[in-house]
């Protein structure tokens, strides 16, 4: 769209005729981003509510509209990164959000771990030393004063306040592994998902040849990082009738890791009663649905 057509959009967003302002706003949500600081513009010297109110609106719906398209984006990408994944549902609530901040922070995590770290060590023993910074160090633990609020959901309040649900913590947990070059991956336990530490060569001479898993052991990150063996996963989800059990003990998709987060954020919100963020995040969901399952 032209600047002059742009601007003599935005100029009539103050218009008190609501067919006139419909017609606008129709037109300027066929825009993307690349707007917002236009009308930001506008807000900012306008002294009429109602303008603002309109305003506010429209930003909103373009910076959804830029969160779903990213959201899609990721989804249909061949490779997929957990932490621009998680930074795209912090988009949602927090469009503006600070990334060099939250690499830093994230980076600060892995390296603390890393100085520890050798080759001679093995993986239980690295998970270990990975265990004591990211529980014990930095304090990282389930909310449980609040444990429904939506913040829960977000990467950014998860760093500043150390306080998550169990997939947020998983996704970090998961994340900081990762960057740390274990082969950590997310599987869908009921009520709160695990991290299983994954490698085929160990696991057949650890659980014999016999044994269809290259599933080590698992970590569970919303009980300070508790480790359980594969036995004991197994037995857990049998005597709770949960089958097939690799459903629940095998590694899933990166995809199915973020739709559990949003999954969890759109109950959260549900619960705070949010009707319209519900409603959107449904929305955010629905692009899930077409999305391959694979790991």
């Amino acid at each position: 769209m032209k600047k002059s057509r742009l601007k003599a959009l935005i100029n009539l967003l103050d218009d008190p005729d609501n067919l006139i302002f419909e017609t606008v706003e129709k037109e300027l949500l066929k825009q993307n981003h690349t707007i917002i600081p236009a009308l930001e513009e506008l807000w900012e010297s306008s002294y009429d509510e109602t303008c603002q109110e309109r305003i506010e609106n429209l930003i909103q719906n373009l910076q959804f509209k830029k969160t779903k398209n990213m959201l899609k984006s990721w989804i249909n990408s061949p490779k997929h990164d957990l932490l621009e994944g998680f930074l795209i549902v912090d988009r949602f609530q927090y469009p503006d959000v600070n990334l060099t901040g939250i690499h830093q922070k994230t980076d600060k995590i892995k390296n603390s771990v890393w100085l520890e770290l050798n080759n001679s060590l093995t993986l239980l023993e690295k998970v270990t030393i990975l265990n004591h910074f990211f529980f014990h160090v930095y304090g990282f633990s389930v909310n449980h004063d609040n444990p429904k609020s939506p913040q829960n959901c977000y990467l950014n309040q998860l760093l500043d306040t150390r306080k998550g649900n169990p997939v947020s913590l998983t996704l970090l947990f998961c994340i900081i592994a990762r960057q740390l070059g274990l082969p950590a991956w997310f599987t869908n336990f009921p009520k709160n998902p695990l991290v299983a530490i994954v490698d085929s060569e160990l696991a057949k001479n650890v659980h014999g040849q016999d044994v269809n898993s290259d599933v080590l052991f698992y970590i569970n990150p919303a009980n300070k990082g508790s480790i359980a063996s594969r036995k004991e996963i197994h037995y857990h989800l049998k005597k709770n009738n949960y089958k097939p059990v690799e459903i629940y003990a095998e590694p899933q998709s990166d995809e199915l890791f973020i739709q559990c987060l949003i999954e969890t954020l759109r109950e959260s919100f549900h619960t705070v009663g949010f009707t319209e963020k519900t409603e959107r995040v449904e929305q955010l969901l629905k692009l899930f649905q077409t999305a391959p399952n694979k790991r």
